[in-house]
């Protein structure tokens, strides 16, 4: 008779892939049993092992449901990982932060919507400028350190990406030069090319994008814009202090240069004045709730120069970039509630608790991140490659990006790669950074048994 257990596993492994989805319902125990020619005991203890596993929930009265598939179990990986299992891996390339108990406070701001007056309203279009309740609840979310956004600068976008597309169609005509920090978020390349501007990449130092180099570019070549990640950059995790900001917002306006700050990970670190208190007539700041909340149900900010707020909204009305109507209800409502803020003050926390298992499992080798991030930039040592290592870490059962997807322009990528640290639970991701510690000490050339 096949065992329970790897019934169980073939199970998992489509919810994994996504073959059985969140919320669909599994059989009665006595039809799977019946279609899989097995005892209905037997059907029993598979069904109580995905509930073991986090899996499958059971509901009295009604059956049993798929939940959503949560990582492998630290014990999982490293079984997977021995056997050089293609199908489980722990993924350290997405960066998605959830803690526990998110899915209960968001239920319990999305409750009111569900009555039919309210979801009338709330499944109604919405413009680019979304409604006067979202920029009061969205300017006093970003508000902070000396800075408010006015709301009639508020702009909504389906979420980051969208925002950050809308505002650079806006300002760069196709054949534009967008100046950017030389390592930069990757998307921000795909989108460059979507609407046909080249993207130039600009020197960095300890403080983030250098405004020597600044000038220089666009002396040049003029530059059309500038797009940059001053606080909690990625990959880096690099801040720039009051002082850069000053110099950078200096020359921006000696060189009179726009400017697209993206914030999305800003929330992250308090007590950060955004660039955009030190140029705002120059300053696009680009924002969201995706890291925030949640990155299903995702709704993007923008604070644009009171001028320029016509020629962003026509932006994105256009690339079909403005936010759905129910996402920009509910994050207003879990704005209002204080589900935000909860939610903020949790992650923040977790991050923190996830950096110190960095820096104590990483702690023999050059490892970049701020202590309240939620990445962190590892420079490998030699002789290894980022492409080698990626490779490798994969071979292992976990998945990081490599320092080429973030480079810009001709330069040679850098031999490091980016760690997501969100996506997995806190046991998981102290077993891949063993794992990967141990690749990173055998070096290239080993052979390697399995994870130690």
């Amino acid at each position: 008779m096949e065992d329970y257990r790897r019934i169980a596993d073939r199970l998992a492994e489509e919810i994994y892939s996504g073959r059985l989805k969140a919320g669909e319902r599994l059989p009665p125990q006595r039809v799977f049993a019946r279609r899989r020619s097995i005892a209905g005991s037997t059907a029993g203890r598979v069904y109580g092992e995905l509930v073991r596993r986090g899996l499958v929930v059971g509901e009295v009265g009604r059956g049993t449901f798929v939940r959503a598939a949560p990582a492998p179990s630290g014990r999982a990986l490293a079984e997977a990982t021995h056997a050089h299992d293609p199908h489980v891996k722990v993924d350290l390339e997405l960066n998605y932060p959830s803690v526990p108990g998110q899915s209960e406070l968001m239920a319990d701001g999305l409750a009111p919507l569900l009555r039919a007056d309210v979801l009338a309203e709330a499944t109604r279009t919405v413009p680019a400028t979304g409604t006067a309740a979202a920029r009061e609840a969205v300017a006093g979310l970003l508000a902070g350190c000396g800075w408010r956004p006015r709301p009639e600068q508020l702009l909504f976008a389906g979420n980051g990406r969208q925002a950050i597309a809308g505002v650079l169609a806006s300002l760069v005509r196709p054949g534009g030069r967008v100046g950017v920090e030389a390592l930069t978020y990757p998307l921000v390349k795909e989108i460059a090319e979507r609407i046909g501007c080249t993207l130039v990449p600009l020197a960095t130092d300890e403080e983030g994008l250098r405004p020597d180099a600044v000038t220089a570019a666009h002396r040049a070549a003029p530059l059309s814009a500038l797009y940059v990640q001053p606080t909690l950059h990625n990959p880096t995790g690099v801040t720039a202090g009051d002082a850069r900001k000053r110099e950078l917002a200096a020359v921006v306006r000696d060189l009179d240069l726009p400017v697209v700050e993206d914030r999305i990970w800003s929330f992250l670190h308090e007590g950060g004045v955004p660039f955009a208190a030190y140029a705002p007539e120059r300053v696009h700041v680009v924002d969201g709730l995706s890291k925030r909340v949640a990155p299903g149900l995702t709704v993007g900010f923008l604070v644009v120069p009171g001028e320029r707020v016509g020629a962003v909204a026509g932006a994105l009305r256009s690339g079909g970039w403005t936010a759905g109507r129910f996402a920009l209800e509910a994050g207003t409502r879990w704005i209002r509630d204080g589900t935000v803020e909860r939610l903020v003050g949790q992650k923040r926390a977790d991050a923190a608790r996830r950096q110190r298992v960095v820096a104590e499992l990483l702690d023999a080798f050059t490892v970049r991140a701020d202590p309240y991030a939620y990445h962190a930039w590892w420079e490998l040592p030699a002789p290894w490659r980022a492409d080698t290592f990626t490779a490798a870490a994969a071979a292992h059962g976990v998945a990081v990006t490599p320092g080429a997807a973030f480079a810009v322009g001709p330069q040679g990528a850098p031999d490091a790669v980016r760690l997501g640290l969100a996506s997995v639970p806190v046991p998981v991701l102290g077993q891949a950074l063993r794992t990967l510690r141990d690749v990173a000490r055998g070096g290239p050339s080993a052979r390697w048994p399995g994870p130690r």
